[in-house]
């Protein structure tokens, strides 16, 4: 098997040569201003680290620049959000990037994209305290942005698959810790704007990828994500304690094999 044929066997949960192996790291900082720089800085992770596929870095491209955003104190203000639209530089130039990075990694292996959840954008912006109170104070008004923010990230998915050539896109499913939010306003209050982008990039590819996010050892409340459906999902054992078996039944597709937080391997999972 070459790396294409091994990976997309894995993602249908089919038997592989070996286990496909992906591992990644944010992109450093001095390499964001020069997407050529950038592109070759993914090449050459690639290159010395021989994965199977990769994991496309987002990084610069972290928090919503919405206008209204900026400075934001009353969450009602949340509902004066409004669209970046396809030609924004912020949409733009994450497909742009792509294109560069596809290019540079030369059909090697597959390539999935990083895309955040819509509430973890407006919160890379407005930092965690802030959007805490304003869901709580206004759940409408953010469920609100959620959705305008989701609609644009779809553009990005777009283009970053149709457009650039990316496989698919690795989807960081967040703010689900235990003691963040109840199971009903996770459901009511983040998954619809998830799913919007979810749902989706299933349209497009069949080589998405969902990350559940945990950090700070606060578990999360794994259930409410077993209605988010991608052929690949992956999620932090450490905090997030379930085995390859029990977690292929909980969420129905194919599960990393023993990771760090960084490094995942997904193949099938051993019979029984």
């Amino acid at each position: 098997m070459n790396k294409r044929e091994r990976v997309a066997a894995a993602f249908k949960g089919q038997e592989t040569d070996h286990v496909a192996v992906c591992m990644w790291k944010h992109v450093p900082p001095e390499f964001w201003g020069d997407d050529d720089k950038f592109a070759e800085e993914q090449a050459r992770f690639l290159h010395s680290t021989d994965v199977d596929f990769m994991k496309l870095s987002g990084d610069k491209f972290f928090g919503w620049p919405a206008p209204v955003l900026k400075d934001i104190e009353n969450p009602a203000n949340l509902l004066w959000i409004k669209p970046l639209g396809p030609d924004h530089p912020f949409i733009r130039g994450q497909i742009e990037r792509t294109k560069k990075v596809v290019k540079a990694l030369d059909d090697e292996c597959p390539a999935i994209y990083l895309i955040f959840a819509p509430l973890s954008y407006i919160r890379l912006q407005i930092g965690y305290p802030k959007m805490m109170r304003f869901i709580r104070e206004n759940p409408e008004a953010m469920k609100y942005a959620c959705q305008v923010v989701a609609e644009d990230v779809k553009l990005v998915v777009q283009g970053v698959i149709q457009e650039a050539g990316a496989d698919g896109i690795f989807f960081s499913a967040q703010s689900g810790e235990v003691n963040r939010f109840t199971a009903e306003e996770y459901r009511d209050w983040v998954m619809p704007s998830d799913k919007t982008v979810l749902d989706y990039a299933n349209t497009l590819s069949d080589m998405n990828a969902i990350h559940f996010c945990a950090w700070e050892e606060v578990p999360n409340r794994l259930s409410v994500w077993q209605d988010y459906k991608a052929p690949v999902v992956s999620w932090s054992r450490y905090f997030d304690i379930m085995d390859i078996r029990e977690a292929k039944k909980h969420f129905g597709c194919t599960v990393p094999a023993p990771d760090t937080f960084s490094t995942h391997c997904i193949g099938r999972a051993p019979a029984g």
